[in-house]
């Protein structure tokens, strides 16, 4: 069977990461723009909502692209491939720009779905940035949210490549699942500190949307600074949890 040419696996790598953040983003808007206490208050299925709606956005994103793309839905992916797995160099910019560019137009999207619900919740553009991206839960230790970042992200590609490790167990047709599940388990274990963005695509994408729609609260162009965290700290973290797998599990599995 002839391979995916390129412009073939990008489209697959923009239409999964869309997929994916258009049922995560669409969850968040669903839980704090409908709550049904005081508005934004997240009591509409709550919590658990967001996790498992970012959890089914991640297996409908892998089930949508994966046989094309690799479905790798995610920047800190594609660098731990890259450098672990042998994903080819020139790839790696053009799978990133697919993946943020898919993520800034779910966010435009959400915001146009929900825009009767936006302005009933923030008219004054000042709180809704939070629907589209993460922020930190200690904004005045920002090291806090950057270890957060590292370790949610090093958990997610270490389960990843266990899983998908053809050594190993290699799940099959349960993949998608599997990291989904991943995904809800980051969510409900480490969602405090920085919201798990453990996707630099996930969060920088929807947040430059957020500050060009005009959300001053962005954490982009507000002062605050923080955009850099949940883009940096997942590309550490994901290269630390692919080196961890690999010399800590990989070179012991019996060949």
């Amino acid at each position: 069977m002839r391979p995916p040419s390129r412009s073939a696996e990008l489209i697959a790598e923009f239409l999964g990461t869309l997929v994916l953040m258009l049922f995560g983003l669409g969850v968040v808007a669903m839980v704090v723009l409908f709550g049904k206490g005081t508005p934004g208050e997240i009591v509409n299925g709550g919590y658990t909502n967001i996790n498992f709606g970012w959890g089914l956005g991640v297996m409908m994103g892998i089930f949508l692209a994966g046989r094309v793309s690799g479905a790798h839905l995610n920047p800190a992916v594609t660098l731990a491939l890259a450098v672990f797995r042998g994903f080819p160099w020139a790839k790696v910019v053009p799978y990133m720009a697919a993946q943020f560019a898919a993520a800034f137009l779910a966010a435009a999207l959400i915001y146009h779905n929900y825009k009767p619900a936006f302005a009933r919740f923030d008219p004054a553009f000042d709180k809704g940035a939070g629907v589209f991206t993460t922020f930190p839960a200690f904004p005045e230790v920002w090291t806090a949210g950057l270890f957060d970042q590292v370790l949610g992200t090093a958990l997610l590609v270490l389960m990843v490549f266990a899983i998908t490790d053809e050594k190993n167990q290699p799940a099959g047709n349960l993949t998608p699942v599997l990291v989904g599940a991943i995904v809800v388990a980051i969510g409900m274990c480490f969602g405090g500190m920085h919201g798990y963005a453990i996707n630099p695509a996930r969060d920088f994408g929807p947040r430059l949307f957020a500050a060009l729609a005009g959300f001053r609260n962005n954490g982009l162009n507000d002062g605050s600074g923080i955009f850099w965290v949940p883009v940096l700290g997942p590309m550490i973290g994901g290269l630390l949890g692919a080196a961890a797998y690999d010399w800590g599990i990989r070179k012991n599995l019996p060949e």
